[in-house]
């Protein structure tokens, strides 16, 4: 197990370069900010602020989950949907037993998105698929599953009780329950992958799945964990999507696995599995969502935005392999002096 732990050179070199990376989304938020601000000053307005920082705790609690996929040197795909049959799973109990507790609606999105998860890590782990093909797969049945639940119906804010769609405008010490919740989850996960025995482990398997497996390493019972934590936090951000939206169809969340991706891997978390943040992930969700809404304030098109989001994830790839390059030629010159 030493070599999970180990602190080599090349890891101090490519930590450098995460946290530049991570100051980087700062200095790009603050001066998207800046100029939106000073052409358009009601970008800044406490509305707006508030309404980046809802839309930007959805994405964030998905991009956490996902990050943890993607350090293991996997990817999922299924999110999106996951949080659509977790959003009218929950909205059409809701508007069933308009009795029941938040609590009980966050706990069964929860389960909808584990069980998910537990789907996809099963197939990619004992059916031998990369995660690409099985997550593509089940991101498309889930959806069918949806469409064929729902058909053409849809759960209006109307038929949901008044508690649940007030959850997503209270606040806690002038904090919105859905900024505070995100806090929590990009917090706890980033936490476990710092701090704990099996946050190393899964930066382990990562950087070299089969050097992992020969150090004793429960690869299996780890990327089994690995997509239940994304599918479970897909299914709580569809609790929390119906609770802000309030008006849930089939198409419920549809598209949202590209803004998680590219949160994941605009935030500094390498494709290659290994390396990244959850905090940078987070930090790459808050940034998508202030460039969708600085486009809406600007009067841009919309469409604009997929391609600077496409965009941004080519950049974060290229640096990616930028950082491979020098870590590469940092371990030559050092085994070079050997």
């Amino acid at each position: 197990m030493a070599a999970v732990a180990t602190h080599s050179p090349a890891k101090k070199v490519f930590s450098g370069l995460v946290k530049t990376r991570e100051l980087g989304i700062i200095v790009a938020l603050a001066a998207l900010i800046i100029y939106t601000t000073a052409s358009q000053p009601r970008f800044l307005s406490a509305q707006s602020i508030r309404d980046i920082l809802l839309n930007t705790s959805i994405l964030a609690v998905m991009a956490a989950g996902q990050a943890v996929v993607v350090i293991t040197r996997n990817i999922d795909l299924s999110v999106g949907s996951v949080l659509g049959i977790s959003a009218f799973t929950v909205a059409s109990m809701m508007s069933d037993n308009p009795g029941l507790p938040m609590i009980v609606a966050l706990l069964v999105g929860l389960a909808v998105g584990a069980i998910a998860g537990l789907l996809n890590g099963v197939l990619v782990r004992y059916g031998r698929v990369p995660a690409l093909v099985v997550t593509l797969g089940t991101m498309y049945i889930f959806r069918g599953l949806i469409y064929s639940w729902a058909g053409g119906d849809q759960v209006n804010a109307d038929e949901l009780p008044g508690h649940f769609l007030q959850f997503a405008n209270d606040s806690i010490l002038g904090i919105p329950w859905l900024v505070l919740i995100a806090l929590v989850v990009v917090g706890g996960v980033s936490l476990m992958m710092r701090n704990y025995r099996v946050g190393r482990e899964l930066y382990a398997m990562g950087s070299s799945p089969g050097a992992a497996e020969l150090a004793g390493i429960k690869v299996a019972r780890n990327m089994l964990a690995a997509f239940i934590i994304s599918g479970a936090l897909a299914g709580l951000a569809g609790v929390l999507f119906a609770s802000r939206f309030g008006t849930i169809d089939a198409s419920a969340g549809n598209g949202y696995e590209l803004n998680v991706v590219a949160a994941v891997v605009v935030g500094g978390v390498a494709v290659s599995g290994g390396s990244g943040t959850v905090w940078g992930a987070g930090l790459g969700a808050l940034l998508l969502t202030v460039i969708g809404s600085a486009l809406t304030v600007l009067d841009i098109n919309q469409f604009w935005q997929q391609a600077i989001v496409g965009a941004l994830i080519v950049l974060a790839i290229c640096a990616d392999r930028i950082v491979a390059v020098r870590i590469a030629r940092s371990l030559r010159k050092r085994d070079s002096h050997v």
